[in-house]
């Protein structure tokens, strides 16, 4: 949990015990134990007094999906990338409603550019309308 092993552990005793000395070595031992319990019960309470604020659904809620050990900026952009596309894909049921076809001709403006009204189609060799003033 601290990320030292064993050997490590060992090793800072024994430096431990050159530094301090064996007189001194009991008192800070006592004080690190007093100082570790006191950590361990203020956490306690604070958990305690956050189940008593919060209330039940503080029991539902996912803590290993809230773990930031899990984030993955590749998954997160390809979920959210992909996240429409499945919608895309759907496929088209046969009873629904197909679009009408155009029935007006593209009406020509002042400018000399040709315009087609929204969610219209073309007639087969109907040219594509341009803009001259855009191009």
């Amino acid at each position: 949990m601290v990320g030292i092993n064993g050997p490590e552990f060992v090793v800072l005793a024994i430096i431990a015990v050159v530094v301090l000395g064996p007189e001194r070595l009991p008192e800070y031992a006592a004080q690190l134990a007093r100082l570790v319990r006191g950590l361990k019960r203020m956490a306690t309470d604070a958990r305690e007094q956050l189940r008593e604020e919060v209330g039940p659904e503080l029991d539902e809620v996912d803590w290993r999906k809230l773990d930031p050990r899990q984030y993955d900026p590749r998954r997160i952009i390809k979920d959210a990338l992909l996240d429409d596309i499945e919608d895309v894909f759907k496929p088209v049921s046969p009873g629904a409603p197909k679009a009408a076809p155009a029935t007006t001709p593209p009406t020509p403006t002042p400018g000399g550019s040709r315009s087609v009204p929204v969610g219209t189609r073309l007639r087969a060799g109907q040219p594509a309308p341009y803009d001259l003033e855009a191009t």
